[in-house]
């Protein structure tokens, strides 16, 4: 047996306990390990300056250490996260629909965990905590594979949480971190459908999401690629758009709902452009851009298929100058990963268009694509974005990690 079917094993054996668990019990084990997280604050940090250190031996991007970094603040919150989930409603046994049919049967729909998931992600060992306590409140076990630039302080955090599962009553198996890194073993969780329910590539660059996508033979979870959009219209009052396209490109960069595609109306191109352009100097934004971008603007990159197709993750923009809507809508069409887009307009009509033409789990007027965030939408914590249409869109929270079971009672029906 491989090491990932022994994982399977392990994780569909303790399956059976979490998913029948009482919410007290999942709530005993949350608060547990937010306990166990606060109290380990010195390991934690110790171990992932082992990673912050190897990342800055191979050059990886600031942008990308800071999604790798974990501070005393960022174990609180990740804390008080899983607090927050004790307080939200367990959604096992939730009725969803239901009646009697005319020949007396009672059916009853109602939600059931998944089962066991996997999760492949990189870079962020707050994952690693987020997807062990949303599968354990909704009932499912989890194996959780971190990148290897990651591999120290998730280790550590699935050692942690396990420890402190097991003294809440329930199987330590419920939570577990691969320890292996290599690319065979993430090539053999895609195919563990003996073990595995479903599995979701989180929060990762793109590369890896089509990996898992095209190469799994597990039900995939299709979510974390962003190449968002804000298009600024022409009846965009300009400093609300200069103020949402820059919150959208560097409050932080490194995550999937920040923009990397910038679409400025033609009309206000001339008067826009600099504006954002100025504010952008702050950050040091790496400004690509087409011929009439690069009129207004000199000393740019010239922005190709390349630029406009890149999820940066970093402090770089692709920007392109439209006649109209319909050319900004044709687009996002084409390069638009479906995660996150925004009109800045003061057009109701354009906004009507822009909402019903636009194809991405979260569309925004006049506010930034920042928001789309499971906390932030009242879902609790949230185990991604999914940018496909099932069986979730947009951010997934506790409901979108169950699925429904049909209860029939009757009283000696036969068809």
């Amino acid at each position: 047996m491989s090491y990932t079917e022994e994982l399977g094993k392990k994780a569909k054996a303790a399956e059976a306990a979490v998913s029948v668990a009482s919410t007290d019990t999942k709530n005993k084990a949350l608060a547990a390990i937010a306990e166990a997280l606060r109290s380990n604050k010195e390991l934690i940090i110790a171990e992932n300056a082992k990673d912050i250190a190897a990342a800055k031996e191979n050059n990886m991007s600031a942008s990308l250490q800071d999604r790798l970094l974990l501070t005393e603040q960022r174990i609180e919150d990740i804390a008080a996260s899983v607090e927050e989930l004790i307080a939200l409603n367990d959604p096992v046994g939730e009725i969803v629909g239901g009646g009697t049919r005319p020949n007396g049967l009672r059916i009853v729909k109602t939600r059931v965990p998944l089962g066991v998931i996997g999760i492949i992600y990189e870079s962020r060992p707050n994952v690693t905590v987020d997807g062990a306590t949303l599968c354990l409140k909704s009932g499912n076990a989890v194996i959780l594979k971190g990148g290897k630039e990651a591999i120290n302080s998730n280790v550590c955090l699935g050692r942690i949480m396990r420890k402190a599962v097991s003294g809440a009553g329930l199987p330590e198996d419920i939570i577990q971190v691969v320890e292996n890194t290599s690319r065979e073993t993430t090539n053999e969780l895609m195919r563990l459908n003996k073990y595995l329910d479903v599995l979701i590539p989180r929060g990762s660059g793109k590369r890896l999401i089509q990996a898992v996508v095209q190469n799994a033979t597990v039900p995939v979870i299709e979510t974390g690629a962003g190449n968002c959009h804000v298009f600024v219209d022409a009846s965009a009052d300009l400093e609300m758009a200069v103020n949402i396209t820059d919150n959208a490109k560097t409050q932080r960069p490194s995550v999937c709902n920040a923009i990397e595609n910038l679409l400025v109306h033609k009309d206000v191109a001339e008067k826009f452009l600099p504006m954002i352009a100025e504010r952008f100097k702050e950050h040091n934004v790496k400004i690509y851009g087409c011929d009439r971008t690069a009129a207004i603007l000199s000393g740019i990159e010239k922005a190709t298929e390349v630029e406009y197709d890149t999820e940066f993750l970093d402090y770089a923009i692709a920007v392109k100058v439209v006649d109209d809507i319909d050319e900004a809508i044709e687009h996002i069409r084409k390069y638009s990963t479906k995660h996150s887009e925004c009109i800045v307009t003061s057009s109701l009509e354009n906004a009507e268009i822009f909402r019903k033409r636009v194809d991405a789990a979260a569309v925004y007027v006049n506010a930034s694509t920042r928001f789309t965030d499971g906390g932030v939408f009242g879902l609790g914590a949230e185990i991604g974005i999914s940018t496909q249409k099932l069986h979730a869109r947009g951010p997934m929270g506790l409901t979108e990690l169950t699925t429904v079971k049909f209860l029939i009672d009757g009283n000696g029906q036969i068809r």
